[in-house]
């Protein structure tokens, strides 16, 4: 009996280790990208920004510590990027939320053609941000369609509007061109949290009278403050990654004063410069100030499944 039982146990270990390994050499592979593409070049950022790092095997990577780092703060365009970012994501986030949101409680209540309002909301997501922003600084460029109908059809003004030739209204007219492309994704996210939304709960809130906005904000809000916080998260990531529609309707300009981190980024590390080691640890700060917001998200915006709080 005894030995019948230790060859029960011996096969059940023997099964046990090679379902492990299966199930290893299954995740090596993912693993591997994982690594290669996402953890190295973390560190590998984050120990460049210790360096006036060169490239080039003829050239020497010369340690100078926090230099970077204080070059960053200490430099008055990094700040100017900076509050240009956190411009464009305070207008564009919010934004993009609550019109995504209508968008897809409108989409949502209707019957007949909300497939075809869904593929043309979501167009300009999968529009290139290359031809959109063409697009946009063809219309409020001097010669452009917003400043045609300023002079020639409404008769307001004389001159044509400098929208680009300055900070403000450049950076306006990106978010304008931000907001436009991202309703169509928060409109799909949300139609799907909507969807999940059991029926049940709507029409028990009916019988018990509650009216079309009661049942928005004690019922739907709630039920969907999960894909709001990962909706608000996606977004801040995206704000603060934003480069194309800065690099083609301004350039930066006038004077870098229309600069958002990632484009001076680019300046710095690619541009007559060539400061890698300063992009590096521009690149390490503003991780950090993304996990930051990240984090105080997740604390504002506790979202609760069915069943209790997650």
């Amino acid at each position: 009996m005894d030995n019948t039982d230790n060859r029960n146990a011996h096969h059940k270990s023997n099964y046990a280790i090679k379902n492990n390994l299966h199930l290893l050499l299954l995740l090596i592979p993912g693993l591997a990208v994982l690594v290669l593409f996402t953890f190295y070049p973390i560190i590998k950022m984050a120990v460049m920004s210790f360096f006036d790092w060169k490239i080039g095997y003829s050239q020497t990577s010369r340690f100078v510590g926090l230099k970077n780092y204080v070059d960053v703060f200490t430099d008055p365009i990094a700040r100017t990027a900076l509050v240009n970012t956190l411009y464009y994501a305070l207008i564009t986030v919010p934004m993009q939320i609550a019109l995504g949101l209508l968008t897809a409680l409108l989409i949502y209540g209707i019957k007949k053609f909300s497939l075809t309002f869904r593929l043309l909301y979501y167009l300009p997501v999968i529009t290139s941000w290359v031809v959109v922003a063409l697009l946009f600084r063809y219309i409020f460029s001097n010669q452009g369609l917003l400043n045609y109908i300023i002079t020639e059809v409404l008769h307001i003004s004389d001159k044509p509007v400098g929208w680009l030739s300055t900070r403000w209204p450049a950076l306006t007219a990106t978010t304008i061109l931000g907001i436009w492309k991202g309703i169509g994704w928060n409109m799909v996210v949300f139609l799907a949290a909507l969807h999940a939304v059991p029926v049940e709960l709507f029409e028990a809130a009916s019988i018990d009278g509650a009216n079309s906005v009661q049942k928005f904000f004690y019922i739907t809000l709630p039920n969907i403050k999960g894909t709001i916080l990962f909706a608000l998260v996606m977004l801040f990531i995206g704000a603060f990654n934003t480069f194309t529609p800065i690099n083609v309707i301004t350039g930066g300009n006038p004077a870098h004063q229309t600069e958002v981190v990632l484009t001076w980024m680019y300046f710095q590390t690619f541009g007559t410069v060539g400061k890698m080691g300063y992009s590096a640890a521009l690149s390490v700060i503003i991780s950090l100030i993304v996990s930051v917001i990240a984090v105080i998200l997740f604390r504002v915006i506790k979202p609760e499944s069915r069943g209790g709080k997650l």
